[in-house]
């Protein structure tokens, strides 16, 4: 089964946004796991531009090692300095039902499941999330970071 921790965050007022995007590719490069960082014209459920990472496990247990490895040495330098610079974070865990195991580079949010190149399903939420998470389209709105 493939999950995915999504996680949508804004820099605090006072980080310039390329330090800020400097700082979460640093991150992502250190991460071991499938991941993407998008930089969003809007919160899927916020009227406010942000940034939405995805970073792709095999199963929950992946999903606390994931955590462990975030933290680990190799990477908590990296992940604190993003960290200091986040005024804001939400997360949810999504399932991958249908579709390739990749992060999605268009998507669109939606409260009931439609057709799409690829479906992910909110499980479990830490914060405001959509249910859906719908592949494809044009990326209106995002472009990658990381």
């Amino acid at each position: 089964m493939t999950l995915a921790y999504v996680f949508w965050h804004r820099p605090a007022e006072d980080v310039e946004r390329a330090h800020y995007e400097d700082l979460l590719r640093a991150f992502h490069a250190k991460v071991e796991q499938p991941s993407a960082c998008f930089r969003l014209d809007a919160l899927p459920w916020k009227h406010a531009d942000g940034y939405e990472d995805w970073y792709l496990v095999d199963g929950w247990a992946a999903l606390g090692e994931l955590n462990e490895a975030a933290l680990a040495p190799p990477r908590r330098a990296e992940h604190d300095a993003a960290a200091a610079a986040s005024a804001h974070g939400w997360g949810a865990v999504y399932r991958l039902l249908d579709g390739p195991p990749e992060p999605p580079a268009a998507v669109r949010w939606a409260p009931a499941r439609e057709a799409a190149s690829a479906v992910w399903q909110r499980q479990m939420v830490l914060g405001p999330a959509p249910e859906f998470c719908l592949s494809g389209g044009g990326p209106r709105g995002r472009a990658r970071v990381a």
